[in-house]
């Protein structure tokens, strides 16, 4: 399966997304000391999901104009730009130039997302998921090599904390820029002017398949981001856990989220997409179950480790299925369609978490989850049944 270009987009993968988790880590702590009003301390971080958000559409349309490796290594310049504006930015305690550079690694983080749909092309369309696994897998050791040299780098320019953090960011950032010099540019498929008409966004969401991947990707990452970022909230605050207890639990779900894409993508060829999407589901369903007892360390733990497993079944079976759902020369418009809905949700999700932690709730928060749930359930069920209506027809 392994061959030359996925081995390059993997070593990319790896530094490319590093931008990801230390703008997660830092960007909350960054913003407390950059602006006096605690309320806004999280805004960096709501821009950079904003950004990433928002260019989602823009990072298809140009990749199907100037191909994978052009648009990989403009976006990874234009990251270590965002990281040394956003160093310059603490430089000078400027907090709105700070959020300015987290919209724009959000943006090129939208470029990053793509890297498992080139995985995907790189191999015949069975080994698929095995490919988007090992892409997923790749997220891990970003997660733990980006904060590790952000906290080294933290005291680098004396006097200006974290200033380093965002240097030693600029020179990860740039590494993928150096290795996909070496990937061999796909052919651009050339579209005749009736494709060019093709399908329009109507005509996707009436493909079964494709509206249930959508659907799916979205869902997980609705639950996901929606309860992940309140479990700092919900631990620390409003359960009096020290900040080591909730900083080991999110580590766990972080592990959870990334090391099942060990196997994975072998359990889709094995079991096929729709067990797969159950399976992801019940491990969603115990999170919501556990809420319901004391919030204990031990239930947290449990909670957040179940949500980041669910969370990876359904995100990577999605992605592959996807995949399966749209001709090649319509693969940008289809992706770029699939990420805008994806990311806008878990934006929305995100943004969300701490009012709705407040007003409502931990419990609550959980039993607002399950018709996501459903609504994934109900459209799996939906294109199983739709296909086998078609087969027997046919």
């Amino acid at each position: 399966m392994y061959n030359k270009n996925l081995i390059l987009i993997i070593i990319a993968q790896i530094f490319g997304f590093t931008a990801a988790p230390v703008t997660i880590f830092l960007s909350g702590i960054i913003g407390s000391t950059l602006t006096p009003v605690l309320s806004l301390s999280t805004l960096p971080t709501a821009m950079m999901v904003v950004g990433l958000a928002s260019a989602t559409m823009l990072a298809s349309r140009i990749m199907s104009k100037i191909g994978r490796q052009r648009g990989f290594i403009i976006a990874s310049l234009y990251t270590t730009i965002a990281a040394l504006l956003a160093a310059y930015s603490i430089y000078i305690s400027e907090f709105v130039i700070y959020c300015l550079a987290c919209f724009m690694i959000g943006n090129g983080l939208a470029f990053t997302h793509q890297y498992r749909f080139a995985a995907a092309e790189t191999v015949e369309k069975d080994m698929a998921p095995r490919a988007i696994s090992a892409i997923m897998l790749a997220g891990i050791v970003s997660a733990v090599l980006g904060p590790n040299i952000a906290v080294y780098g933290q005291n680098l320019i004396p006097e200006h904390t974290f200033v380093g953090s965002y240097l030693a960011l600029a020179i990860l950032t740039s590494i993928p820029i150096i290795v996909l010099f070496f990937y061999q540019q796909e052919k651009m498929v050339k579209v005749e002017d009736k494709v060019k008409s093709g399908r329009t966004y109507g005509d996707f969401l009436k493909s079964h398949r494709f509206s249930q991947a959508i659907v799916v990707a979205a869902m997980s990452y609705a639950i996901m981001s929606f309860l992940m970022t309140a479990t700092p909230l919900s631990m620390h605050h409003g359960n009096g856990f020290s900040l080591s207890s909730t900083k080991f639990v999110i580590q766990s779900h972080i592990f959870g989220m990334f090391l099942p894409s060990l196997f994975t993508g072998r359990l889709i060829k094995k079991y096929g997409h729709s067990r797969m999407i159950y399976s992801g589901i019940v491990f969603f369903s115990i999170t919501i179950i556990l809420s319901f007892f004391e919030n204990s360390y031990f239930n947290y733990l449990v909670a957040l480790t179940c949500l980041g497993i669910g969370w990876n079944f359904l995100f990577i079976t999605s992605t592959s299925l996807l995949v399966l759902a749209y001709e090649e020369e319509e693969k940008f418009k289809a992706q770029g369609f699939n990420e805008i809905i994806v990311f806008t949700t878990q934006a929305i999700a995100s943004l969300s978490a701490g009012l709705m932690l407040t007003f409502v709730g931990w419990e609550v928060m959980n039993i607002i989850c399950i018709p996501l749930g459903i609504l994934a359930i109900f459209m799996t069920i939906r294109a199983d049944r739709f296909d086998s209506y078609y087969r027997i027809k046919i």
